[in-house]
């Protein structure tokens, strides 16, 4: 573990190594392997470092089969000592959530019993899956409240390397997953648990944490939060909302909730409005379509009109014009979407106008026997309605 200079001081942010080898891999991309490094690579739940090798900017580390591969954007120079940066900001948000992980599942399972399953360290916020089927919004307050005072605490943050035997010593929250290499991360009478990420020195260190929320995930809970810089982000992120919300509703934030409360009602006055002006002006129109019909056959073609606006206007019209047959077409973008409708007095089979209208347009439909439906590639809708009134003709 020498080499890996990120266990011997996580706080280290310049380092100088010797290039070992330089490649490009299957995907064509380049790697260095360095003699030693500060780069802490993809693992645990914790994401890759980023920074610099002699200036060039390293995208991704990995540890490959026990080397641990610097993705650079270019080649370095061979033959020179290699100077590394670590993008200090990204690592210390990093050590922050790992070690507010850390507190936030040892206080769930101290308080309820609950163990986390899984961890994931993204990039605004983490997750950890609780090993329960439920939890309740008392439950995660006092979990907030426990975490953050062991944050206030100051509780120093220790990591230490033991063998099988030694780790008989500690009370661990969760089984390991190595024998050998065991590396402990261990908050003194509060947590002790296997762990190869990075951390500060203390729980103070974290600064504060807060939960956002958590939801079901098949049998098991899991629960979004935040720790230390994100905090203030996140905080930041919802006063400048919370200021435009103010100016927009015109409302103190206290009072936001009735305002949109306020809106909303009106907002389902307004949709209820519309709907019945729709169906009045679908009544004028229906009248408009039967009365400038001379023959049985009455045909119309529109320009992007729903299927849905096509059937309520075709019942209308039928319920209206018993003896009249309604062939509506409309030209909807890249396909032809149509709607016949029979009155209960006139003669003919929908079906089979169905199936000639469908196999003119390599399309699908359905319905029954006083209204069809159905949608296909588009043509000319004038010369679809042609067609049809020829065949029923």
């Amino acid at each position: 573990m020498e080499y890996k200079l990120y266990y011997q001081d996580a706080y280290l942010k310049k380092f100088s190594a010797e290039l070992v080898i330089q490649k490009v891999d299957e995907s064509g991309s380049i790697y260095a392997i360095l003699s030693q490094t500060a780069f802490y690579p993809t693992g645990g739940g914790q994401p890759f470092d980023t920074g610099f090798l002699n200036g060039i900017e390293v995208v991704d580390v990995e540890e490959v089969g026990g080397e641990i591969r610097h993705y650079i954007k270019e080649e370095l120079t061979e033959g020179t000592r290699i100077e590394g940066t670590i993008d200090w900001e990204r690592r210390f948000d990093h050590m922050q959530q790992h070690a507010g992980q850390h507190i936030l599942s040892a206080a769930f399972e101290e308080m309820y019993g609950y163990k986390t399953v899984s961890f994931h360290l993204g990039k605004d916020t983490l997750t950890i899956d609780l090993d329960t089927d439920n939890l309740c919004a008392d439950e995660a307050i006092k979990v907030e409240e426990l975490a953050n005072q062991v944050i206030l605490e100051n509780h120093p943050i220790i990591t230490k390397w033991v063998d099988e035997e030694e780790l008989k010593q500690y009370r661990l929250r969760k089984e390991l997953s190595v024998s050998n290499n065991i590396r402990l991360v261990i908050i003194p009478d509060f947590d002790y648990n296997g762990c190869g990420g990075t951390h500060p020195y203390s729980t103070a260190e974290v600064g504060s944490l807060k939960i956002l929320g958590w939801e079901r995930q098949k049998k098991m809970v899991r629960v979004e939060f935040v720790c230390g810089q994100r905090v203030l982000n996140k905080l930041g992120q919802k006063h400048e909302a919370i200021k435009k919300l103010t100016a927009l509703l015109n409302a103190p934030e206290q009072d936001m909730g009735a305002a949109v409360n306020r809106l909303l009602v009106q907002k389902k006055e307004l949709e209820k409005s519309i709907e019945e002006m729709k169906d009045q002006l679908l009544n004028f129109e229906a009248a408009e379509i039967i009365g400038s019909g001379k023959n049985k056959i009455v045909t119309r073609v529109f320009q992007d009109r729903s299927i849905q606006e096509l059937q309520k206007l075709a019942r209308l019209m039928v319920s209206n014009a018993e003896d009249k047959i309604f062939l509506l077409a409309s030209e909807n973008g890249d396909k032809l979407q149509f709607v016949f409708a029979k009155g209960k007095n006139e003669e003919g089979n929908l079906k089979e106008w169905s199936k000639h209208a469908l196999s003119i347009i390599d399309g699908k439909g359905g319905g029954n026997e006083t209204l069809v439906q159905g949608g296909g590639r588009l043509i000319s809708g004038e010369e679809f309605i042609q067609a049809i009134s020829e065949i029923i003709q």
